[in-house]
This record gives C-alpha cells, sequence and structure tokens, in this order.
C-alpha cells in the first residue's frame, strides 16, 4: 500500500477540510438549524451516496476519494453522510447493480435524501449466520408473490418503510443457496407483523417480523428469480475495508483513555494502574492492526482485486474489541460501572453500563465470531471443515 496521496487526492482532501471548517466549525452547538444546513449541503455536493455512479444521483467519487471524505468526517466526528444506512449500505448498491429503470428511479433518490428508513429481512430463527438455509415461503400467483414465514434480529424494524427481503421461492434445489429470491416489500404491507425484541439494556433496535399470506407485486422483485443469493452477497461487498469501524473504535478507546484518567479508585487514577495501561494498550495494538488490515484490503480493491474471506478477519478483531472496551470501561469504574441511571455515583449517565451490554447487534451481525473462525479456518488456513 501506498500511504502517499496523489495530487489529485490531497487537493480533494483540502476540499473536505475546508468544508467541515465552513459547516461544522470547532465547538459549534450542533443545534437543528445547523443540521438542516449540513445535511442540506452535503446533498449538495453529492457526498451522501459518495461512490454512487452520477446517474443515479450519487458522487462517482473513487474508492480512495470515498476513504479520504470518510477519514476526514471521522476525524472531526461529523455527522453521518446521510441518514438511511442500511439504505445506504447494501440496499442502494443492490438496486443500482440489479435493479430496472423503473426501481432505481424510485428509490434511490429518497435513500439519498433520507426520506425513510429500510430493514433487512435475512435471519431466521433457524437460518442466521448459515442464512442459505432460510425457509421463509413465497409463491407467485399471477403478478403477485404471497410470503408466508418468520424473520428474526430484523434491526430497526418498528421504525422502517421498507425491508429487503430474502425468501424461497424453490424449496426443491440441489444446491440450497438456489431457489432464493430478493424482494422489496413495504412494511406498511397487509399480513406484516413487527414485535420488536428487548435487549440486556432495556432498549429494543431489533425485532420479529411475521409474514402471514404477504402480497408483494411481482415488479418489486430485484433481480431475477432465484437470483436472490447473488444479489444479497454482491450488496454486502460493498466497501469491506473495515476503515470506518476502525474510526469508531479509535475514538471509543480515546473514551476508554479519557475514562481512565477522571477515574480514582484507591487513592490514584486508573490511568496509573499497570493493569489497566497494559489492556489500553493491548487494545490499541489490535485496533492498529485492524487499521493496516483494513489498508491491505483497500489495496486490493485499488488493483481491481476481489475481497475475499480475509475481511473476516477485521470483523473478529472488532467483535474482540467491542466486548473487550466495555469490559475494561467497567473494570476501571468498579462497582460504579454497573449503575445506568440515577445521580452520582452514576458516571456519564450510565454510558459504559449500557455500551458494555449492548454488545450483540455489533458482534453478532454479520456472522458471529464463531462463524468468522471457522471461515479463516476453512477458506484461508485450509483446515478441515468443522
Amino acid at each position: 500500500m501506498d500511504f502517499q496521496l496523489s495530487e489529485k487526492e490531497e487537493v480533494f482532501r483540502d476540499e473536505v477540510r475546508a468544508f467541515l471548517d465552513e459547516n461544522l466549525p470547532e465547538g459549534a452547538l450542533r443545534t437543528p438549524e445547523l443540521m438542516a444546513s449540513w445535511t442540506r449541503r452535503i446533498r449538495e455536493k453529492r457526498w451522501v451516496g459518495f461512490s454512487w455512479p452520477e446517474e443515479v444521483g450519487g458522487g462517482g467519487g473513487s474508492i480512495m476519494q470515498q476513504v479520504i471524505l470518510k477519514d476526514e468526517m471521522a476525524r472531526r466526528k461529523a455527522p453521518a453522510l446521510g441518514s438511511c444506512f442500511m439504505g445506504l449500505a447494501w440496499v442502494g448498491p443492490s438496486i443500482i447493480q440489479y435493479g430496472t429503470e423503473e426501481q432505481k428511479q424510485k428509490y434511490i433518490p429518497d435513500i439519498l435524501d433520507g426520506k425513510y428508513h429500510w430493514c433487512t429481512g435475512y435471519s431466521e430463527p433457524d437460518s442466521g449466520s448459515d442464512l442459505a438455509s432460510l425457509k421463509c415461503r413465497c409463491e407467485r400467483e399471477g403478478d403477485e408473490y404471497v410470503v408466508n414465514g418468520q424473520k428474526i434480529w430484523t434491526s430497526i424494524a418498528m421504525w422502517s418503510e421498507m425491508i429487503i427481503l430474502l425468501v424461497r421461492t424453490q424449496s426443491k434445489v440441489d444446491v440450497k443457496h438456489d431457489g432464493i429470491t430478493c424482494l422489496l416489500v413495504r412494511m406498511d404491507t397487509p399480513g406484516i407483523e413487527v414485535r420488536p425484541i428487548k435487549n440486556m439494556s432495556g432498549g429494543a433496535i431489533f425485532a420479529e417480523v411475521f409474514f402471514d399470506n404477504v402480497r408483494v407485486p411481482v415488479e418489486n422483485r430485484l433481480g431475477e428469480e432465484g437470483q436472490g443469493w447473488q444479489v444479497t452477497i454482491s450488496a454486502l461487498a460493498s466497501e469491506r475495508s473495515s476503515i470506518a469501524e476502525v474510526h469508531g473504535l479509535i475514538r471509543k478507546i480515546e473514551e476508554v483513555k479519557d475514562l481512565a484518567q477522571r477515574t480514582k479508585r484507591g487513592g490514584r487514577k486508573m490511568s496509573d494502574d499497570p493493569g489497566i495501561r497494559r489492556r489500553i494498550a493491548q487494545a490499541d495494538t489490535k485496533i492498529e492492526a485492524m487499521r493496516l488490515n483494513g489498508m491491505r484490503f483497500l489495496t486490493k480493491q485499488l488493483r481491481g482485486e476481489p475481497l475475499g474471506s480475509e475481511t473476516s478477519i477485521n470483523k473478529l478483531h472488532r467483535a474482540d474489541l467491542e466486548v473487550g472496551l466495555g469490559e475494561l470501561a467497567l473494570e476501571i469504574l468498579g462497582s460504579a460501572g454497573s449503575l445506568m441511571s440515577g445521580e452520582e455515583p452514576t458516571v456519564d449517565g450510565g454510558a459504559w453500563a449500557k455500551y458494555s451490554l449492548n454488545w450483540p447487534e455489533v458482534v453478532i451481525g454479520g456472522g458471529t465470531p464463531n462463524i468468522q473462525k471457522n471461515i479463516i479456518a476453512e477458506r484461508i488456513l485450509g483446515l478441515p471443515k468443522d
């Protein structure tokens, strides 16, 4: 990886920094008016969907420019580039690659403008990490599909207007990845029931979603019938360098360091405790390893080479860090770490206790650590299948 930016890339980085200075000055209160102005300006610059083709409303930016944009935004803790996370992460790229012209015109502008949220109907009670074994049934009746079954661990289903849904249109197949179809479904369609799943910290970001004779127009199919697996894996392959996740972890470890500086136990700062210092150093090292791995992945992308199973390494690192940083924060706080609300001695409004319990959504999502270990063992190291 050449760590030196080209002249064109340096000019773009200066442009991003100047934009941030003007639109997100240091210490400015992020009022609704400031955020409204921010959203309008980044859309005007086509920085939402920056790497998407210009003909669909994207910015037409290069992979390296996208990395620079995200890098500078992360350094300044800027608001997200767009509010429709799943729409921007994989629904939009799927529609751009597999959608009809009518689907692109109907959905892409709303995703870029963040008019509503999308959720993802992939996992089922018996089909989580082994997604290809899904059983949610779908039969065609004339110009409609009729869907019956259940999805689970569906993030933000409670306030999403649309769901990208994987269903089984053919049960008798030689390979289980075949016979899967992708549909774009309105969440207010009759027959859909959403049941929130409360997590350990008392919140509810996941849900169960039930489908009882839900009728979906055939025109809402994304890609060909039976092509759902290809649609899914190509979408999830978008921007897999993990650099964005690294920036999030860098911010979190800095917060942990600050917490150690502010916390005294036994008459001394926890930042002076050798055990705490060692664990912070270990976390710093893992985050740097993730960053360098991400640069290696980025190098392959810049060369036009496909990314494969090696991205599981960073997914495994992130899972370990998300759990470990939460545990480290609670160890720094001692007995106060278990408090989620109330006055003193609750620290930071109980944010660390909540953080330590919120790891499932990032650790389990996209494949559990055990699944990632199997992928690394089988596909990279060539070990026998589990």
